[in-house]
């Protein structure tokens, strides 16, 4: 494992004393794949490349204080980490544009970046403050890498960062991944198998890496100069607005209710409406009555969708890097909480039923002929968007030393309306949700009794 160590020294003293932070950096290193790739350099595909423009996509799992000492957990975790690394080895380059074709790769070898690690200490901060209801944002800054870090940014960063602190009576691990990368599906796949080989288990799914499965075209793009340029050419900048995230629990009971519900009045022999459909609909009517919009404004669903067996032929399940793609469908807030739940159910379900291989095809297409940057606002107006999953084995994410007790995003790639799902923590089939919303909304929202009630509100 190659690994350079430094010291973060001491502040000196000196002026007026500063407030203590609450998280304090003891350590830094790099770590890189044990062995080199068979596979210098990685081309994009389509599908990776209008996340460019994202955020780091951010990750925190906390965890109880194992029977081992912090430094040995960690110890083992970075030897791990550089094992799994010769299977992911993606994750280890940098991003390089060609001066010939203007394409995007990932330079695989012959890079001094590998993975940043942190090791860091945060005596004072309990696993609870983690786990439980709405966690500070400074704090959570400090303990996942990368905040307002913007994927092209992975031409001088490195792709992945991750942070090990100590709490007071437990573990912190913050990741921080570059989106234009990897999708969430690939993302879960390589904390399993991190995890894996850090228990001394071997990898259960190796990573597919030929990204011309997925498309082979390679696009031309001109990127920003800077992300600072990028986000002074939004052409529809968003009104500042004080953003809360927190995270609303839906347990297996509730989410079988509300499910039952919605499909009761269904005439037979109708196709019913999944858990997802279910919730999501529940979801969107609860956030489009908090935000109190006049029943002729227009709201935007968007989902980003999974599109590995969509296509034509499918992609396995452990193919690395993006294959999602946002579908939008959209209505006016007077029918949309006025008519019964099954007409926002209805209208997601067609919209997600309609994006098939063709319609994938015809988006990839668009993409390769006009490239285009993009920016959180094109998501739509009085937004309501879904990303991660509640199939993703979140919990299972176990290195030796238990399963985490919250697995929750960081502050990235959150705007107005965006909504995180993960599996609930005690299992079965509850579904955890990690929302952002306006402040004066959430607050409306957590008043909302019809929401609470199904929502089975986490304190």
């Amino acid at each position: 494992m190659a690994v350079e160590n430094g010291k973060q020294a001491a502040e000196a003293g000196g002026g007026a004393a500063k407030p203590e932070r609450a998280v304090k950096i003891t350590e830094k290193s790099s770590v890189q794949p044990r062995k080199p790739t068979a596979n210098p350099k990685v081309a994009l595909a389509t599908f990776d490349l209008p996340y460019i423009t994202f955020y780091y996509n951010q990750k925190l799992l906390v965890y109880k204080q194992g029977a081992e000492e912090f430094a040995v957990v960690v110890g083992k975790m970075k030897e791990a980490l550089a094992e799994v690394l010769e299977e992911f080895y993606p994750l280890a380059g940098k991003l390089v544009q060609e001066e010939e074709d203007r394409a995007l790769y990932v330079e695989c070898e012959g890079t001094e970046g590998g993975v940043e690690v942190v090791e860091a200490e945060a005596e004072e901060v309990v696993l609870a403050d983690l786990a439980e209801g709405e966690a500070p944002e400074e704090l959570m800054k400090e303990l996942v890498p990368y905040t307002g870090v913007m994927n092209l940014e992975g031409f001088s960063r490195p792709l992945l960062a991750v942070q090990f602190t100590k709490l007071k009576d437990g573990i912190a691990l913050g990741c921080a991944f570059n989106h234009a990368i990897l999708d969430g599906n690939s993302t879960w796949h390589f904390m399993t198998s991190w995890a894996e080989l850090t228990r001394g288990e071997p990898i259960s799914a190796s990573p597919v890496h030929n990204r011309s499965l997925a498309r082979s075209t390679r696009v031309p793009l001109t990127l920003p100069i800077s992300p600072a340029a990028h986000e002074l050419a939004d052409p529809n900048p968003s009104p500042p607005s004080f953003l809360r995230a927190r995270v609303f629990s839906f347990p297996e009971s509730t989410i079988l209710r509300l499910k039952s519900a919605i499909n009761s009045s269904l005439p037979a022999g109708t196709k019913p409406f999944s858990t997802f459909k279910s919730l999501a609909a529940h979801a969107w009517r609860s956030i489009s009555r908090a935000r109190r919009l006049p029943p002729d404004s227009i709201t935007i669903f968007a989902v980003f969708a999974d599109c590995r067996s969509r296509l034509r032929p499918p992609l396995p399940d452990s193919y690395f890097g993006n294959v999602i793609q946002a579908v939008f469908t959209g209505t006016a807030i007077h029918p949309l909480l006025t008519a019964p739940p099954e007409f926002a159910a209805g209208l997601l379900q067609q919209a997600i039923e309609a994006h098939d291989a063709a319609a994938i095809q015809a988006r990839l297409e668009e993409y390769e002929s006009k490239p285009k940057m993009f920016y959180f606002t094109d998501a739509g107006i009085n937004c309501v968007a879904v990303g991660s999953s509640p199939r993703f084995r979140v919990y299972d994410v176990d290195f030796g030393f238990g399963r985490p007790e919250r697995v929750r995003s960081g502050k990235n790639n959150k705007f107005d309306g965006m909504m995180y799902l993960y599996p609930g923590r005690d299992g079965g089939k509850g579904i955890d949700v990690e929302l952002t919303l306006d402040g004066q909304a959430m607050e409306n929202l957590e008043n909302d009794g019809e929401f609470l009630v199904a929502g089975g509100d986490e304190p």
